[in-house]
């Protein structure tokens, strides 16, 4: 979307409004005077013949030669080299404006006794000169309009000077600065109204950030410890050699959830920081893929699934370790819950990775809703678990790094049930393929 700046728009506005006076002003003077110049013409020609009228009916011989063609009698044409067309004896009593070889001619036509009078006036000189004037003018308006707009834009920019400071201010302000913009800067009420309102919403969104901080370091610290004591106790417990078998194993799974649980901890506490550092490292993505799937392994095996790991053992991306084991766990927990036989496939192509079950899909009306958060695209018969905020938390993950991702359903095809493609930009070029399969 193309936005204007206000200064722009205020010198636009005055600039578009000037020249619209200006042009209605020159326009109006210019039909003004060519009315008054036909009223001084018809003046003129009315005087003159009043004059012509008496000296020809007081003295006869005064009279020029009676033309024929025009059956009365033609004064002041033949000085000027004007010849009267016939058709000019058709035009009733009055003053007529006709043109004769280019020219604008007034003939004035009286009655003379029984013959008529035309009289010939030619005012081409002082109607050029009165067009040069006319022309003159609308110039010296063009130029006038030109100057406008420059004075405009210099203006404009005298009047949103402080609204332009007020946004430089704005935007060089950081989060937690004690006194941000001082309203004795500016002189406007209105700016100074517009200060203090940004002055405290600044201070309630400080205030707030900081409860936030204390109540996530509060958070961290509440989290860490009894995970710190779950990860101690198992560490005792693995050097202890009478536990053995199935119950060592669910020892190492308590162990892999603590440390599941603080990645967690983790990515929901980078969510919560808006000036969270972004972490970005190259990470091994099928070890990743492996080590999550580890936490996976009881209920896959319960459910009889196959977990593929197509991903090729060489291939890094870049990407947030903590944040990148929230979102597989969450992708693959969905898939896991929602499929009851067949397998979870991952694999990696041209920068996409491609999570892909056997589940039943995802139905085409639900698709658009799947990352609103609560939202659940099961069946209302059909109780599913989970609360429906994995992927909302996942999209809040995926927005913050910059990963894309989309979710297509094969329901209608009949192919696959649900693929879940998360774009990760690849860190080195992959080697020798690789496949894992868990079970």
């Amino acid at each position: 979307m193309i936005r204007n700046s206000l200064r722009f728009k205020v010198a636009l506005f005055f600039s578009v409004l000037t020249i619209a006076l200006l042009l209605a002003q020159a326009l109006g003077v210019r039909t003004l005077a060519e009315a008054q110049e036909e009223r001084l013409i018809t003046a003129l020609i009315r005087d003159d013949m009043m004059n012509v009228l008496k000296n020809y009916e007081a003295n006869a011989s005064l009279l020029p030669p009676f033309d024929v063609r025009m059956n009365g009698y033609v004064s002041g044409g033949d000085h000027q080299g004007i010849a009267l067309p016939v058709t000019v004896g058709e035009l009733p009593v009055g003053t007529h404006e006709v043109i004769i070889d280019g020219r604008e001619i007034h003939v004035a036509i009286a009655r003379l006794g029984t013959a008529r009078l035309y009289r010939v006036y030619n005012f081409n000189i002082y109607e050029k000169h009165f067009k040069e004037v006319i022309n003159a003018l609308m110039g010296g308006t063009g130029v006038f309009a030109l100057f406008t707009i420059w004075l405009s834009f210099g203006l404009s920019g005298l009047l949103v000077r402080q609204v332009a400071g007020l946004a430089q201010q704005v935007k060089t302000l950081r989060l937690g600065e004690p006194a941000p913009i001082h309203p004795s800067k500016y002189d406007e009420t209105e700016l100074v109204g517009l200060v203090e309102a940004f002055n405290d919403y600044h201070q309630r969104m400080a205030d707030m950030m900081a409860r936030e901080k204390e109540f996530t370091g509060n958070v961290s610290h509440e989290l860490r410890t009894p995970l710190t004591t779950i990860k101690t106790s198992c560490e005792l417990l693995e050097g202890d050699t009478s536990i053995s078998g199935k119950s060592r194993a669910r020892l190492q799974q308590i162990e892999r959830a603590a440390d599941n649980m603080r990645d967690l901890a983790n990515a929901l506490l980078m969510l919560a920081r808006e000036d969270s550092a972004r972490d970005v490292e190259p990470v091994a993505l099928a070890d990743m893929i492996e080590t999550v799937l580890t936490s996976f392994a009881d209920r896959l095996a319960r459910k009889e699934l196959e977990a593929v790991n197509d991903v090729e053992r060489e291939l890094c991306v870049l990407a947030s370790r903590s944040a990148l084991a929230i979102v597989l766990s969450n992708i693959i927990d969905n898939a896991v819950r929602h499929t009851d036989h067949g397998h979870v496939q991952l694999r990696y192509a041209d920068g996409w990775l491609h999570i892909e079950d056997t589940g039943p899909g995802i139905p085409a009306h639900a698709l658009p809703r799947v990352f609103d958060r609560f939202y659940q695209a099961g069946s209302p018969r059909t109780v599913t678990p989970g609360v429906g905020i994995g992927l909302s938390i996942v999209k809040k993950v995926c927005d913050r790094y910059g990963w894309s991702i989309r979710i297509d359903s094969g329901l209608e095809e009949g192919t696959i049930g649900t693929r879940v493609s998360l774009r990760l930009p690849m860190a080195n070029r992959p080697r020798a393929g690789f496949n894992r399969m868990f079970s």
